[in-house]
């Protein structure tokens, strides 16, 4: 987030809003990420998270540090996963699925109450420079939360959408796919620092930040 507002030219009051929103988003709604794994997980019958102590917004039992630094400079990055037995689970695959979708699902839903808050301050004189530092914060807050929705759909393990391709194919091949994950992780980080990734999912971001902010905004025209 910080070295894409940075390419845009220096502008002291985007990159203090930009940092303070992606340290919020690092303190504040990473957690509310994991606790949505831990709390459908509990739900569906499995509660090892809960056990672990992990099915609560206390930050430090999410933190991850090199996730967080990756969220504070491009906006990508993850937390620590919560533990998760699908042999809980009545229907393994399915609970292993609905759990890793509540993650990304909290996050889209917090970026539509940042958008919704960001549109309340756009009401506000823009000659107002809290005004503007506010709407710059919901602004960026919002597409930190869009862009690890998107991040964590990726169907590559350990992101979230790699549970939800278990549903998908046969669990042969699933497993066999696993075998390549420390493989798979570096060469995702590779293709993001190079920029070969990060474009593609930062127009993902794009089109579903706008989509958002045209049905959340409409009142606000």
């Amino acid at each position: 987030m910080l070295l894409d507002i940075l390419r845009g030219g220096f502008d002291p009051i985007a990159l203090i809003a930009g940092l303070f929103a992606s340290v919020f988003v690092v303190f504040c709604t990473m957690p509310v990420h994991e606790c949505a794994h831990a709390f459908v997980a509990n739900k569906l019958g499995d509660g090892t998270a809960r056990l672990s102590g992990r099915m609560t917004l206390n930050p430090m039992k999410h933190i991850d540090p090199i996730g967080a630094l990756m969220i504070i400079l491009v906006g990508f990055g993850y937390a620590k996963p919560v533990p998760v037995n699908p042999r809980n689970f009545k229907n393994p695959k399915t609970g292993m699925a609905l759990t890793a979708l509540a993650g990304p699902v909290s996050n889209l839903l917090m970026a539509a109450i940042f958008i919704l808050l960001k549109n309340i301050v756009g009401l506000l004189p823009a000659a107002n420079v809290l005004a503007t530092a506010l709407y710059l914060f919901f602004t960026y807050a919002a597409i930190i939360n869009i862009g690890l929705a998107v991040f964590n759909l990726i169907p590559i393990p350990p992101l979230d959408g790699s549970r939800v391709l278990q549903l998908l194919i046969p669990s042969k091949y699933y497993y066999k796919f696993l075998q390549y994950e420390r493989y798979i992780v570096l060469i995702v980080f590779a293709l993001l620092f190079f920029g070969v990734l990060s474009r593609p999912l930062a127009y993902l971001e794009t089109v579903i930040f706008n989509g958002l902010d045209y049905v959340i905004g409409y009142p606000f025209r």
